[in-house]
């Protein structure tokens, strides 16, 4: 009987203990539940608040102080800094309590009581690490978090004479977004005197990862906002440069005038005018100023206004290129330059004289109608382009060249995005090859000409991607 009641009470004792057992382990697996669901809800508020922060179109400065502010609620902890990744180093960029520096204080900041919180975050936000450096720089470096639960006897954790200052626990944790570090976040010291937990680190990691997805967003956002507003100054800018490029020619009845200008990007630095001197004259420039985009069209809008008004004052080409080299060479910065032709057609001479400042040699086609044979020929002269020397020297280069324009024969000007376009064999259209294209097309009228040359350079190009900008002006002399 007493056997029997030893082994009921041992029975009932084991019963009692698994009870017990698997009570406290539901108990701790509804804490962990809880705790996960808590984390989840605070990862999902924090989220909410960054989509917020960049809707408002908020600062990256003011999103870094956001993301202090949430990692200082969601871990009840005293403080908190972001230090951000610039060129291989950190700065401290947003801090919220009074947070430690991560270097020993200097002693005149014991005198500063008053306004040492203020002091202190001047001290963090002028602090530069090395990746690598401290806490801070190893958790940049490696990519990976630092849980420190006591930092008492932690050698890593800088030790400040403040009380105020004493690091307890302190959590450290990269800011990235796939393998791009931003910068690190830094939390220290729960409210409650206690130390920081897995769960806390577990939050911290959460947070600092949204946080990292978050700023990338935002330099998205800055970018494309960037992006459009350079869009549309460029497009402004396409048509500034299209009402400069003249819209009719002058009406001559034996002349036949045609261009083409395509540029390489929204805006170029090539550009061509035709415009009357007179009753027998008509002039005609093309040019190509270095570089692409906005700075290039500037120096053309420059270029072709002063070309004008300069051509109403000279009736000598090289004279008007020589001064247009004076004006130039002011408004140029030293590493630009412009290639530039300048002729002045003289019907009633049937004659073209023309200066050239560096510019690709235009391609003349002389047409004998009595025999009905074609002459081509690459028409030479002397000249460098504008900008690049001073102006004694360039004056001394440029020159005129007279050559006679009859009936039947045919004047081109382009620039070297025509003969320079290349192939996917990196083979250049060349001059020869325009030269053949002009004298297998004389017969059709000068605008449709330009346009079979533009598509014969299209075709051998292929799918290479237009490198240079494109302009063709022809005359043909009816």
């Amino acid at each position: 009987m007493l056997w029997f009641v030893i082994g009921l009470l041992l029975g009932l004792s084991f019963g009692w203990f698994l009870w017990w057992s698997n009570r406290r382990e539901m108990t701790s697996l509804d804490e962990e539940k809880q705790l996960l669901a808590q984390e989840n809800m605070i990862v999902l508020d924090f989220m909410h608040n960054m989509v917020e922060a960049i809707g408002e179109g908020v600062s990256r400065a003011d999103l870094f102080q956001r993301v202090v502010h949430a990692a200082i609620l969601s871990t009840g902890a005293l403080s908190a800094c972001i230090f951000e990744r610039r060129d291989g180093t950190l700065r401290g960029v947003a801090v919220e309590g009074l947070f430690p520096p991560h270097r020993p204080l200097p002693e005149s900041s014991r005198t500063q009581s008053s306004t040492r919180t203020r002091f202190i975050e001047q001290v963090l936000r002028s602090e530069v690490f090395n990746v690598g450096e401290g806490l801070v720089g190893k958790a940049a470096q490696t990519g990976e978090g630092i849980l420190i639960e006591n930092a008492h006897m932690d050698p890593r954790v800088v030790r400040h004479d403040d009380p105020a200052l004493v690091v307890r626990s302190i959590i450290v944790v990269p800011i990235s977004f796939r393998d791009r570090n931003i910068g690190v976040l830094a939390i220290v010291n729960p409210s409650d005197g206690s130390s920081f937990g897995q769960t806390d680190f577990s939050l911290a990691l959460s947070l600092a990862e949204q946080a990292g997805l978050a700023i990338h967003n935002l330099d998205l956002m800055a970018l494309q906002i960037e992006k459009n507003k350079m869009d549309a100054d460029l497009s402004l800018a396409r048509e500034i440069q299209s009402m400069l490029l003249p819209k009719a020619f002058p009406n001559r009845a034996n002349l036949d005038i045609g261009a083409i200008y395509m540029p390489a990007q929204k805006v170029g630095g090539d550009f061509y005018d035709i415009f009357e001197v007179d009753e027998n004259r008509v002039a005609v420039a093309i040019a190509d100023v270095s570089g692409k985009g906005i700075a290039a069209s500037l120096i053309m809008a420059i270029c072709q206004t002063n070309l004008r008004h300069l051509a109403a004052a000279h009736c000598s080409p090289s004279r008007v290129l020589a001064e247009l080299n004076r004006i130039m060479n002011e408004e140029m910065k030293p590493d630009m330059f412009v290639t530039v032709i300048f002729a002045v057609i003289d019907t009633a001479a049937d004659s073209i004289t023309m200066a050239r400042g560096g510019h690709e040699m235009p391609i003349m086609l002389r047409s004998d109608a009595s025999t009905g044979q074609t002459q081509l020929e690459l028409l030479r002269s002397e000249g460098i382009a504008l900008g690049m020397v001073p102006a004694e020297i360039f004056d001394h280069c440029i020159a005129d060249k007279v050559v006679p324009f009859k009936s039947g024969d045919l004047f081109t000007l382009y620039t070297d995005g025509v003969t320079e376009a290349t192939n996917a064999d990196g083979v250049e259209y060349s001059n020869n090859r325009l030269m053949d294209a002009i004298h297998s097309l004389r017969s059709r009228d000068a605008q449709d000409l330009n346009q079979q040359i533009l598509e014969r350079v299209q075709l051998f190009a292929g799918k290479n991607r237009q490198a240079d900008d494109f302009t063709l002006v022809t005359v043909k002399h009816r």
